[in-house]
């Protein structure tokens, strides 16, 4: 699913809405009622034929792609796959006291610090049974991904999609731009879009996440995956002078980014690429469901966030990770290892992507021939990357990115002067959230 704060839902054939509720994994202690489990009848706790899976994929078309993989998984074994759909944002709102109370056997989540802050708190189980039979389905990236703090599997990845520059293959062809790789030709080439009279970097920042992608990129690209893994962990300072110089990056583009962003959506600024009055967008792949029109589609391409220090390259790609985890106590522990290991296999995968084609497989051995083009080259982008990074609410904690981040960010847009005092007052807020359990 496309990883928007806010339940955003988006119009057209593909509607989807887009993920991340604001309270996330850390409404922690709210009072909040609990989402109930299914099954509730007094002998569902020993029926070894069913397992209880709770999902966060309310949206028709997820819905429909997941309820086709769990049919064929109870066809193959005869175990049926009894679940329990919740809108998106209330299941992320509640699933803290979700964890805690009886909850589902199996249950949606996301890859990374997320998955690790349930793992860590003894809210899931381990997995490593499941991975040593569907180990060989993943990349490194992705194994990395699937691990708690303590090198034990916790998650069983099923799609993903990456973060990139979009732009019109026609724009480039007319005007003769070169796709640039380095931090230098990027900023010309803005500079030569500005004079060809286009909008060189569109932007919309409205519902406050665009703008975390953004930082993301610059971030590590300029110190690397290690420190901005540490540092949506609330482990490095964000007074660190190594912060400052991702902060002195972006404000070199903000003048070539499309102005009055954080009075914009995503869906109006992807409209004008759509438009050709933009040359450049930094968006994850689902920018393609605004081009409606099958050739304007087929003129989207993407290119890798610029390189900005030689020594950390283009090597790290933001590839935001659906999949499932195993809850602490399931009642049918055999029957979801089972779920588990079906899903883990490029069939399930492939199941899914029929009937969702706007992400990509998590396994480098599902069948890509259905692929478009785009899909091709977003999974080759994922699969080739030596490290992944989430997206800043799922990397870090979604109460410290949605009440200190996106404000903040928004503050840097609007005056990009004033970064120093808006660093002391991240760092101040940090420490406070990140103490509280």
């Amino acid at each position: 699913m496309h990883h928007t704060p806010s339940g955003l839902s988006v119009p057209g054939p593909s509607r989807r809405t887009l993920l991340r509720g604001i309270g996330g994994a850390a409404a922690l202690g709210a009072a909040v009622p609990l989402l109930s489990a299914c099954g509730g009848d007094s002998d569902s706790g020993s029926d070894s034929k069913t397992v209880t899976l709770g999902s966060n994929s309310s949206d028709a078309v997820p819905k429909k792609a997941f309820a086709e993989i769990y049919a064929e998984f109870t066809k193959k074994t005869g175990i049926k796959v009894d679940v329990n759909t919740k809108d998106h944002n209330t299941f992320q709102e509640q699933i803290n006291s979700y964890l805690q109370g009886t909850p589902d056997d199996v249950f949606t989540w996301f890859a990374g610090y997320r998955m690790q802050f349930f793992a860590g708190k003894g809210l899931a189980s381990p997995i490593d049974d499941v991975w040593a039979k569907i180990g060989d389905n993943f990349p490194d990236a992705m194994k990395q991904l699937s691990k708690g703090a303590d090198g034990k599997y916790y998650f069983v990845p099923l799609y993903t999609y990456p973060w990139a520059m979009f732009y019109r293959k026609s724009v480039f062809k007319e005007n003769g731009y070169e796709v640039p790789t380095t931090w230098a030709q990027f900023i010309a080439l803005c500079k030569q879009m500005k004079a060809d009279g286009l909008v060189p970097i569109a932007f919309g920042d409205k519902d406050a996440w665009p703008a975390l992608g953004t930082f993301d990129q610059i971030n590590f690209r300029t110190n690397g995956y290690d420190f901005h893994v540490e540092l949506m962990a609330g482990k490095a300072s964000w007074t660190d002078a190594k912060v400052r110089a991702t902060f002195d990056n972006w404000a070199e583009i903000l003048p070539y980014s499309q102005e009055g962003s954080t009075g914009r959506t995503w869906q109006d600024a992807a409209q004008t690429l759509v438009s050709k009055k933009a040359g450049m967008y930094l968006l994850g792949t689902f920018v393609g469901q605004q081009f409606t029109n099958a050739t304007d589609l087929a003129d989207l391409d993407f290119f890798a966030f610029p390189e900005i220090d030689p020594s950390f390259g283009q090597d790290t790609v933001e590839a935001p990770t659906d999949g499932f985890m195993l809850s602490k106590s399931p009642k049918n522990k055999a029957g979801s290892v089972q779920l588990l290991e079906f899903l883990g296999t490029p069939e399930a995968e492939q199941i899914y992507l029929k009937a969702d084609p706007n992400v990509v497989a998590a396994s480098t051995k599902a069948d890509t021939s259905s692929y478009s083009d785009l899909q091709k080259k977003a999974y080759a982008m994922i699969s080739g990357a030596k490290s992944l990074t989430q997206f800043m609410d799922r990397d870090s904690r979604p109460d410290f990115t949605s009440t200190v981040m996106q404000p903040a960010l928004q503050k840097f847009i609007r005056d990009p002067k004033g970064i120093d005092s808006l660093l002391s007052s991240i760092e101040r807020q940090k420490k406070t959230i990140f103490a509280s359990s």
